[in-house]
């Protein structure tokens, strides 16, 4: 579900800048009423002018959406806990108990709590 979430933000990102890009600046309607044939366009006079914003505005909406929505996935997955605390349990499950033998597990014995590795992370 978060795929496809993440899909329609990026496809709403990428909508809102091609058609922020393809709109005329405001400055760009004083040079359309002398003649400079915008009257003759797809969309008519002001045609293209509201079928842009109107779809801009579509755009931004979904992306606002899914970007809050992504948020809320994000905050609440199941697997709330830290990396580091991910690491060590994994690297805990990894390791097997070592077989200590002789005098020297007698003066200090194995514990527990701190998991032995011969490993270095990388």
């Amino acid at each position: 579900m978060e795929k496809f979430v993440l899909v329609i933000h990026v496809l709403a990102a990428l909508s809102v800048i091609g058609l922020v890009l393809v709109q005329h600046g405001k400055g760009a309607d004083m040079g359309a009423s002398f003649g400079s044939g915008a009257s003759g366009s797809l969309f008519g006079v002001t045609g293209s002018s509201n079928f842009l914003s109107r779809a801009t505005a579509t755009c931004v909406v979904v992306f606002f959406i899914t970007s809050l929505t992504l948020a809320y996935m994000a905050s609440h997955k199941q697997e709330n806990g830290s990396v580091v605390k991910a690491f060590a349990k994994e690297n805990a499950e990894k390791v097997a108990p070592v077989a200590v033998s002789g005098t020297a597990a007698e003066v200090a014995p194995l514990t527990t709590d701190v998991p032995v590795t011969t490993e270095i992370p990388k």
